[in-house]
C-alpha cells in the first residue's frame, strides 16, 4: 500500500499513509470547492473524495445559473493505490501547489458539462474545530476540516451556455476534510439505529478586506454541539503569506444564529449570525439569499449517486433539473447553498454562501416531525 506520500516524514502510525487509523469503513478523505460570481449569476460546486476502508474514489461536478437549471456530472471509480492519482473518468483534480494553487478540469462526456479552472487562494488556511456527532456509543461522525478563499479563473460549459470565469468577479471556498463521516451503503446487522436528527448551518463570507466563517451544529433542542466562528486578512493571491497558517486570523469566543424559513419548508429566507469575540463588540451579520443550489448535484443525499457509494470500476452519470421546481421537504433537497448578499451592523457589506440542512425536530424553528415544513 506504499504511495508517493511515503517518501515524506509525515507518518503517524507505523501503517503506510494510504492506510487509515481507523478501521471505520466510513472513512474518508475529501476536496470540495464552491466558486461564485459577485453578482450571483452563477454557482458551481464541485468534490472529490477516497474512502479508503470502501475502496471507491468519487467526484461530482455541477452548476446553477439564474436562468434556471442545475446540471450535474457524477463519477465514481475503484481508488487506485496512488493517493496523489485523483482522476475519475473524464473528471481530475490537480494541486499544482499545495494550499496554494489548484486545478480542476472536467473534460467532453456525455453530460455536456465540462469545465478548465484554477483555483488561487486569497487567504492562509484556517482550522476549523474538530466535528464529533455521536449516536449512542457510537462516532458516527469524527472529522477535522479546514478553509481557504480565493479565487477561480477559467471557463464551464454547460449544455446551453458558455461561462468565462474571470477571477475579479468570481469568488469560492476551499473546504478540505478528512475523518469518518456516513458514507455509500447503510451498514446492516445489529440492532437498528435510531432515527438521527440534527441542525446544520456554515457560512464563509467575503468582505473588503477579510472573510469571516461561522459553523453550526445543533441538536434538536438547539443545544449546541459545534459552533465557532473566526475571521482571516484576505490578500492578493501572490501577497498570501508564504506559512500555511496565517497568524493574523482570529477566533471568536463563539457565534449565534437567527433563522428565518420560507412558510413550508426548511428553506432559509434570511439569517443573522452574531460573532462574538474574545474582547470588543458583538459583530451582527445579516444574509439575504439569492441564487440556491442543491446540494444533491454533489452527491449529498443522492438517491442514486450518495457518497461512498459503489458504483463498478468507472461509472459516470448526469442529470437537470430546476432547483426552485424540486420538493423542498423531500430528504434529497434539504441540504442546500444559497449565494448571499451579506451585511453587518459596522456598516459593512460582502457576499459569500449559507449553507444549511435540518433533518428531525428542530425546537428553535417549530419543526416538530422528522420533515414538516415551517408555518406561517
Amino acid at each position: 500500500m506504499l504511495s508517493k506520500f511515503d517518501d515524506y516524514p509525515i507518518h503517524q502510525t507505523p501503517m503506510p499513509i494510504a492506510v487509515p487509523e481507523t478501521s471505520d469503513r466510513n472513512a474518508y478523505d475529501r476536496t470540495w470547492f464552491n466558486g461564485y460570481a459577485n453578482d450571483g449569476s452563477y454557482y458551481f460546486g464541485l468534490g472529490i473524495a477516497v474512502y479508503p476502508l470502501r475502496n471507491i474514489l468519487d467526484c461530482a461536478f455541477s452548476v446553477v445559473t439564474q436562468d434556471g437549471k442545475q446540471y450535474c456530472f457524477y463519477g465514481s471509480c475503484r481508488a487506485p493505490a496512488e493517493r496523489t492519482d485523483q482522476t475519475v473518468g473524464p473528471f481530475k483534480l490537480d494541486i499544482v501547489e499545495p494550499m496554494r494553487v489548484t486545478r480542476v478540469t472536467l473534460k467532453d462526456n456525455e453530460s455536456g458539462l465540462t469545465c478548465d479552472l484554477t483555483f488561487r487562494t486569497r487567504t492562509g488556511a484556517v482550522q476549523e474545530a474538530r466535528q464529533t456527532l455521536w449516536n449512542g456509543t457510537r462516532r458516527f461522525m469524527d472529522s477535522t476540516r479546514w478553509d481557504q478563499f480565493g479565487t477561480w479563473e477559467g471557463v464551464v460549459k454547460t449544455p446551453e451556455r458558455e461561462i468565462k470565469v474571470d477571477p475579479k468577479v468570481c469568488r469560492g471556498t476551499k473546504d478540505r476534510s478528512w475523518g469518518v463521516r456516513p458514507v455509500g451503503e447503510p451498514e446492516t446487522g445489529g440492532a437498528p439505529a435510531m432515527p438521527q436528527g440534527f441542525f446544520f448551518l456554515w457560512a464563509p463570507l467575503f468582505w473588503e478586506d477579510h472573510a469571516t466563517n461561522a459553523i453550526f451544529f445543533d441538536d434538536s433542542k438547539g443545544g449546541a454541539l459545534c459552533r465557532e466562528g473566526f475571521q482571516t486578512p484576505l490578500y492578493d493571491s501572490a501577497s498570501v503569506p508564504a506559512s500555511v497558517v496565517d497568524p493574523k486570523s482570529q477566533y471568536m469566543a463563539t457565534a449565534r444564529h437567527r433563522v428565518k424559513y420560507h412558510a413550508g419548508t426548511r428553506l432559509a429566507s434570511a439569517c443573522e449570525i452574531d460573532m462574538i469575540p474574545v474582547e470588543g463588540d458583538i459583530r451582527t451579520i445579516s444574509l439575504e439569499p439569492t441564487l440556491k443550489f442543491q446540494m444533491k448535484g454533489l452527491g449529498y443525499g443522492h438517491p442514486e449517486w450518495r457518497q461512498g457509494n459503489w458504483k463498478g470500476e468507472l461509472a459516470i452519470g448526469h442529470e437537470s433539473f430546476d432547483p426552485r421546481q424540486v420538493d423542498p421537504l423531500a430528504p434529497e433537497n434539504l441540504h442546500v447553498q444559497q449565494i448571499v448578499k451579506a451585511t453587518d451592523n459596522q456598516g459593512r457589506s460582502g457576499i459569500g454562501v449559507l449553507e444549511q440542512i435540518v433533518i428531525g425536530p428542530y425546537a428553535p424553528a417549530g419543526f416538530t416531525q422528522f420533515l414538516d415544513g415551517a408555518k406561517g
